[in-house]
């Protein structure tokens, strides 16, 4: 029995003072972000779904709103599909900016390959694992889509494909709005396919 579950990236955020907002409340989508959600319901439109869950994050729950709206579903919520926790949230640390350049910060940097900043890679491949079969469970025989954050989908797949899980942030094939689809037969995984309904986006982009 063929089950998919999509892993959607959250489109573009409001986001004007450029801060790693990770689970802080209240980012919203920006107007592209929401344009974005939108290209992706009507992507997946014709599509099986059976199940729509999200991350608790604001974000993340207007994204699948109008996905859920088209197939007349309800929105799940799991706490697997949450962003990384991350000790500089609400700062700014892109390179040589804010945050990183205080001495005080750099205890938090010593070890990329944990990472020492946040939490476990580990940690975040087994919870979106078993978000991801939460959901397959939920819409066996048909599709399901989570609506996660970047880092986390990205780790998952890294996961998933038998990769190490540190990695070069700048690489990562995850653009908003993006869609990461697994393909089950039963619950052994056959395929993994990427696509991005709604455009390629920088993967830098802060906090997503």
């Amino acid at each position: 029995m063929t089950t998919v579950v999509h892993v959607l990236r959250h489109g573009e955020v409001h986001n004007p003072d450029k801060i790693l907002y990770g689970r802080l409340p209240n980012f919203r989508l920006s107007e592209r972000g929401q344009r974005q959600a939108l290209t992706v319901a009507e992507a997946v439109a014709g599509h099986d779904l059976a199940y729509v869950v999200a991350s608790p994050l604001q974000r993340a729950q207007e994204t699948a709103a109008p996905i859920a709206a088209g197939h007349r579903l309800d929105i799940a919520t799991d706490d697997g599909l949450i962003e990384a926790a991350n000790v500089f949230e609400g700062q700014r640390v892109a390179v040589g900016d804010g945050a990183l350049r205080q001495p005080k910060a750099w205890p938090h940097l010593v070890n990329p390959f944990r990472p020492s900043w946040g939490e476990p890679y580990l940690e975040i491949a087994h919870r979106m694992v078993g978000a991801v079969h939460r959901a397959r469970e939920k819409a066996e025989g048909r599709e399901a889509l989570c609506v996660s954050h970047q880092l986390p989908i990205w780790t998952l797949r890294r996961f998933l494909e038998g990769e190490r899980l540190w990695h070069d942030p700048r690489r990562r094939q995850c653009s908003l709005a993006s869609l990461t689809s697994l393909v089950f037969d039963g619950e052994a995984l056959v395929e993994i396919v990427y696509s991005e309904p709604a455009g390629t986006t920088d993967p830098k982009v802060t906090g997503a």
